[in-house]
């Protein structure tokens, strides 16, 4: 019989050997998985053998991810800021990246102050219920255009205990919704030029969705549709925060500035990449 720690091992020089760039940590999340250790499971009693089931379940798990199916569709769940997220083909895997969006918006909210959110694409509900977590006063708004992204939000809103605050309605971005209504609006929209698509990694190109991913020729249709709508959407004053791909701070910020935001600014994320366009809907007068 393996047990955990050879298990982990083999796992691992198996991924490395697909050429896989996290063998160590993604070995060791598809052991978890499939056997329903903890890491300090792992650490503290590494000779537990696996039953042959398990063994089963985590050599077709490492077989996936060697095909470059991404660890979090594989295993059906992904960590997202502070939260856990049920994620499915039908939703992006959450990225650290977009974790920046929670860095320049926290800040504009006391912990426990009130305040509604909208979330625009919302997708698997990660900006919008990490922000929930983080703000127990908030109530917020997701949208998407998918029925199927849109039960896996709900689904993940139950899941946090946060259905009492979060609402979700399929619509195209904010169309049908009441202007002046929020005090923030974030989005992580499509803006990945239609032609780079075919390039990504395959963990990127073939298992997320590609309307979640599709920015149209120059990567900016969506940042066109949703300048103008965000600032409509939010109260005078209140600030918006948008990510964006990392040589785009320019083209996006002009098209906020274009519709009347002010303080526009871009924010990195940890790897130093242009990574979120934020601003203001401006006060009257």
């Amino acid at each position: 019989m393996i047990d955990l720690k050879t298990a982990w091992t083999q796992s691992r020089d198996r991924l490395k050997a697909a050429g896989i760039d996290s063998p160590v940590i993604d070995a060791r999340l598809l052991l978890e998985a499939a056997t329903g250790a903890s890491r300090t499971d792992i650490v503290t009693d590494p000779y537990r053998a696996l039953t042959a089931e398990q063994m089963a379940t985590l050599d077709a798990y490492v077989e996936r991810r060697c095909r470059r199916e991404p660890v979090s569709k594989i295993i059906g769940r992904a960590g997202f800021w502070k939260i856990l997220l049920r994620v499915t083909a039908d939703v992006l895997s959450p990225r650290p990246d977009t974790e920046a969006i929670l860095d320049v918006v926290l800040p504009q909210f006391t912990e426990h102050r009130a305040f509604d959110l909208l979330d625009l694409g919302t997708g698997s509900g990660a900006i919008l219920l990490a922000i929930l977590a983080e703000r127990p006063a908030a109530r917020g708004v997701g949208t998407d255009v998918s029925f199927e992204a849109l039960a896996v939000a709900k689904e993940n809103a139950a899941n946090l205990g946060l259905a009492g605050r979060a609402s979700f309605l399929r619509t195209e971005w904010g169309d049908g919704l009441a202007p002046g209504t929020f005090d923030l609006v974030v989005s992580n929209p499509p803006y990945i030029p239609t032609a780079v698509i075919p390039t990504l990694d395959p963990e990127v190109r073939d298992h997320d969705p590609v309307l979640a991913l599709d920015g149209g020729a120059d990567g900016l249709d969506a940042y066109r549709a949703l300048a103008p709508q965000i600032l409509a959407l939010l109260k005078p004053g209140r600030p918006f925060a948008v990510e964006i791909g990392y040589d785009q701070a320019e083209s996006v910020m002009a098209l906020f500035v274009a519709e009347g935001a002010t303080d526009v600014r871009t924010t990195q994320d940890l790897g130093r990449r242009d990574r979120v366009v934020s601003g203001f809907r401006p006060v009257p007068g």
